[in-house]
């Protein structure tokens, strides 16, 4: 944990959780668990990544993920997103689709979704960490308090952002949101589960329209090849 830090100005809006009790548990656990040499993913100092990519008054749009990718190499501490040289997973490859279908963008070869983060697209898992090959193992050890802060304090202390929640979990995260203050848009999950209920859901171009509207510059969805 030596390695983990946060950007400053996500250090001053959450200063309150990083004092509470549950997330000192929170800690106390991940250093146990480390201790105990199993394998935790992301790698320390990716575990904020998307605080430290995006910072808290750079936030344009949220995307909202559950827990990281938990085999080698895959999770780089934004939802949805792997590091170039790593397959594309499937959700991911649907939300290319997607994308193409509203806005015309090419499908890169990659997974890598860095220069979305580097325009203000918050990529948020609601759990920050997981057990290498054991899927939801970090649940309910104190990420998810701490990560509904995080949504309540970005719909209580910025204006006009766009929320995607796409699946029922994220969509569950609508009550922490001011929608009279923000634009909440959702849809299914992009997994092939979903059995292709999230395509045409058109949220990217959406999301730009309502920027605009509101005096900010558009994101610009087409990621480098």
């Amino acid at each position: 944990m030596s390695q983990v830090r946060i950007e400053d100005s996500w250090k001053q809006a959450l200063h309150y959780e990083f004092e509470q009790p549950y997330f000192q548990s929170l800690i106390a656990f991940l250093k146990k668990e480390k201790a105990a040499g199993k394998q935790i993913y992301p790698p320390g100092s990716l575990i904020f990544n998307a605080f430290n990519m995006t910072p808290f008054d750079k936030v344009k749009v949220v995307i909202i993920g559950q827990d990281p990718y938990h085999n080698p190499r895959e999770a780089m501490g934004l939802s949805f997103s792997v590091p170039r040289g790593v397959r594309v997973p499937p959700s991911l490859r649907n939300i290319y689709k997607e994308l193409q279908a509203d806005l015309g963008h090419q499908p890169p070869a990659h997974g890598d979704l860095t220069a979305w983060a580097g325009q203000g697209v918050f990529l948020l898992n609601t759990v920050l960490t997981v057990e290498h090959k054991t899927p939801r193992s970090h649940q309910k050890k104190g990420w998810e308090q701490f990560t509904d802060a995080v949504i309540r304090r970005l719909s209580d202390g910025r204006e006009h952002l766009v929320f995607l929640l796409w699946g029922g979990f994220a969509r569950q995260k609508k009550l922490l949101i001011d929608a009279s203050r923000h634009l909440v848009l959702e849809a299914a999950h992009p997994s092939p589960l979903a059995g292709g209920a999230y395509f045409g859901s058109r949220h990217f171009s959406q999301a730009n329209a309502y920027l605009q509207d509101k005096g900010e510059a558009p994101v610009d969805w087409q990621l480098p090849a």
